[in-house]
């Protein structure tokens, strides 16, 4: 038990990182670009910019779930990778379906994962919402000065 929940915390850790980095590289983009979320920008470009962030959470997600594909495969709890990565996929977005399931050496691991994916959604969700209410805001403003 043990050695699955140091390999569980180890997966956190590591899924942190990698989403604090790609938030930091979407944040970074926004700045270069921020301009395209002002409202003096057509509704399609401020539109565009949305998307983009929003594909960009979505590539975030799904390199932390192929990383725990990957660890799945690496401790020998799946046997191979599309079922390693399904079940990642059902685990960190918690759907969980329970058609495949890990042996019971393994199931506090999967666990974690979705408690771990649960954490990460609602960071990307914060982070979204932040972005809208900012547009919003700019959008008030912007109104009020033409006035």
């Amino acid at each position: 038990m043990l050695v699955n929940f140091a390999a569980a915390t180890l997966m956190v850790v590591l899924t942190v990182l990698i989403h604090f980095a790609g938030v930091l590289i979407l944040m970074g983009l926004l700045r270069t670009t921020g301009h395209r979320l002002h409202p003096r920008e057509s509704l399609v470009g401020r539109g565009a910019a949305v998307v983009a962030i929003v594909m960009g959470l979505v590539m975030i997600h799904a390199v932390e779930i192929w990383t725990y594909a990957v660890a799945y495969l690496v401790v020998g709890a799946m046997s191979d990778f599309e079922t390693a990565l399904y079940f990642s996929t059902t685990s960190f977005t918690t759907l969980g379906y329970g058609d495949v399931v890990l042996d019971r050496q393994w199931r506090l691991f999967g666990a974690i994962e979705g408690a771990n994916g649960l954490l990460l959604f609602g960071w990307s969700t914060a982070f979204l919402f932040s972005l809208l209410a900012q547009m919003r805001t700019l959008e008030i403003d912007w109104l009020e000065q033409r006035r």
